[in-house]
């Protein structure tokens, strides 16, 4: 602006010194009325050019002054933009540091109770080869009592015809007894180095086991590693440059193997590349979420792109991407469960079957009721292709719903359900702002924007898949 003001006293004060020095011009060889018509029409000639170069001038500063400011604030978005990434990625850059600490020292304590362990499989081996060498020796003693043996039985015979006397009777007698108490020895021994092997055998056993948790877990740290080098907290939602084919095809599968903790794992649908996934584990089953709201951090009003990749925080609000929910819908028959609760702290739920078409077919939604305490607001959208804000797929509305409504969704006839909408905090006033909200509707919803909204699949039983 200032130097807007600057080039207009310049034009102003260039205008009137041309005005100033035409005005003091000196023509002897006309009369004077001819040099005052004369000097009056040079005047305004000159005004007029001075203004209409004043005008030019100043709708060219006002062009650049509109261009400089869309300008200031795009580059103001982007920049708020690259901070709020920052902000992410050291969220995660932490949360991965800590649960890395902790693989680490849980491979040190199992190589510690491993190095343990075989030290003392040494000094149970060292052990039996005692007990082995003992053996032997009793085995050769046994073998010259047999000999003395055979040769008091071959004396014996000699004397059968005569009387054997005392001293002979006590010395055979002597060498029963020893020969017994011998076996007794040996038959203990024997006794004892079997309970050896089997020690060997339950170490043997138990050693295995710790090399192979030791290798599941190097396993998991190689794949935190790859996150870790490979992955930001704004790319989580890219597929893994990772080779197994160990991980589970989805919560549920990794349920079934033993783990109860809810968290982010790795999974790996069949036809589809190891990808990241939010599993919520119960007490009978996982669920794999698809979809969380619980705050405005993450904005939803997204591209189709974006909504086919995911976008968010897989341990906050997310979603977890339109190709990636229809690799999971293939592996069978799957239940659609929806989990919301609103500013009065009331929760409600709904279950849906379904299943969900290609992107050839823009993920066309198929789903009918299955159970629950909310009102049915999904099963008239059967049938409706996935909308965005530059992307609208719902034809049987005049006007762009996703642009209207906010946020990616099925629409059908601009209905009023959409758990992608804008996060409002408490009530929306006016029917057009609340339609621009985390609606579920119609029925008997309050009309004003949920405070939070879950969406997850899990496996359909095999007796409700049967019903």
């Amino acid at each position: 602006m200032k130097l807007f003001y600057l080039l207009l006293l310049l034009a102003g004060s260039t205008a009137a010194f041309h005005l100033d020095t035409s005005g003091r011009r000196e023509h002897p060889t006309l009369p004077s009325e001819a040099l005052t018509t004369e000097a009056s029409q040079t005047e305004a000639k000159s005004r007029f050019a001075m203004l209409d170069d004043v005008r030019l001038l100043a709708n060219g500063l006002l062009q650049l002054g509109q261009s400089l400011r869309e300008f200031v604030h795009k580059t103001k978005a982007q920049i708020n933009d690259i901070f709020h990434k920052l902000n992410i990625f050291d969220r995660s850059f932490y949360q991965l540091s800590v649960v890395t600490s902790e693989i680490k020292e849980e491979e040190e304590e199992l190589k510690k109770t491993t190095n343990i362990l075989k030290a003392n499989n040494e000094e149970i081996r060292n052990l039996s080869l005692e007990i082995n060498t003992k053996i032997n020796n009793i085995l050769q003693e046994r073998t010259q009592l047999q000999s003395k043996v055979g040769s008091l039985e071959e004396r014996l015979k000699g004397l059968s015809q005569s009387m054997i006397p005392a001293d002979q009777l006590r010395e055979i007698t002597t060498l029963k007894e020893v020969i017994e108490a011998q076996e007794k020895t040996i038959t203990s021994l024997l006794i004892a180095v079997k309970e050896q092997h089997d020690q060997l055998d339950h170490q043997k056993i138990k050693i295995k086991n710790l090399e192979e948790k030791l290798s599941f877990n190097s396993f998991q740290l190689t794949v935190d590693k790859a996150m870790d080098s490979h992955h930001s907290a704004t790319d989580k939602f890219e597929y893994l440059q990772i080779n197994s084919t160990d991980l589970p095809v989805d919560c549920s599968e990794l349920f079934t193997r033993g783990e109860t903790k809810s968290g982010v794992y790795a999974i790996k649908p069949n036809q589809s590349e190891p990808f990241y996934a939010y599993c919520e584990m119960s007490s009978d089953q996982g669920f794999t979420v698809i979809q969380h709201r619980a705050d405005s951090i993450v904005d939803f009003d997204q591209t189709w792109e974006m909504y086919q990749n995911g976008f968010g925080d897989l341990e906050k609000d997310f979603w977890l991407g339109l190709k990636k929910i229809y690799t999971i819908s293939q592996l069978g028959a799957y239940i659609l469960r929806i989990d919301v609760e609103d500013w009065k702290e009331e929760k409600h739920w709904a279950e849906y079957s379904f299943s969900l078409e290609g992107p050839s077919k823009d993920y066309t939604l198929h789903v009918s009721h299955f159970v629950g305490d909310l009102p049915d607001a999904m099963t008239n959208l059967t049938g409706s292709r996935f909308s965005t804000k530059d992307k609208n797929n719902d034809n049987s509305c005049n006007s762009d719903c996703a642009r209207n409504c906010t946020g990616g969704w099925w629409l059908n006839a601009c209905s009023e359900t959409n758990l992608n909408g804008k996060y409002f905090s408490l009530r929306a006033f006016g029917r057009s702002v609340r339609r621009k909200g985390i609606q579920w509707g119609p029925g008997t919803m309050p009309l004003y924007s949920l405070k939070t909204s879950k969406i997850s699949l899990r496996v359909m039983p095999v007796t409700d898949s049967g019903n």
